[in-house]
C-alpha cells in the first residue's frame, strides 16, 4: 500500500489570527480553532490547513501531511527514512514521520483503527 495524496498541510505562524484571516482571503474556512492558538482551516473539500502559533524566537516550519488509508497495511519502502513509526495521536489518527533525502520531515496520516 501507497500514500493517497495530500492530506494537509501544518503551518507554524507567530501570529494566529493574522495567518488565518490571509487564509480567508483566500478561500479558507475556519473548521475549529482552540484557545491555545491553533485551528484547521479548508477550502471545499480540498486539503485541510493545520496553523499553529509558536513563539517569536522560533522559526516557523511547515509540513506536507499525507494520506494513508490503513497504517497496519503500510509497508514502507526500505528506502525510506522512518524518523517515528506509526503511532496513535491525540487527535484521533495515527501518524508516521520520514526524511526526505534533503532533510525536510514529512508525516503520514492515517485513520486510527
Amino acid at each position: 500500500m501507497t500514500t493517497e495524496g495530500i492530506e494537509g498541510v501544518y503551518l507554524e505562524t507567530h501570529n494566529w489570527g493574522r495567518a488565518a484571516k490571509f487564509l480567508q482571503a483566500l478561500g479558507y474556512e475556519v473548521e475549529f480553532s482552540t484557545e491555545e492558538g491553533s485551528g484547521m482551516l479548508r477550502n471545499g473539500d480540498g486539503a485541510y490547513v493545520l496553523l499553529a502559533e509558536i513563539p517569536e524566537d522560533r522559526k516557523p516550519e511547515a509540513q506536507v501531511v499525507l494520506r494513508v488509508a490503513d497504517a497496519a497495511g503500510f509497508d514502507a519502502d526500505p528506502s525510506l527514512d522512518v524518523v517515528q513509526p506509526f503511532e496513535d495521536t491525540h487527535y484521533g489518527t495515527q501518524e508516521m514521520r520520514v526524511r526526505d533525502p534533503d532533510g525536510r520531515i514529512w508525516s503520514l496520516q492515517a485513520p486510527k483503527k
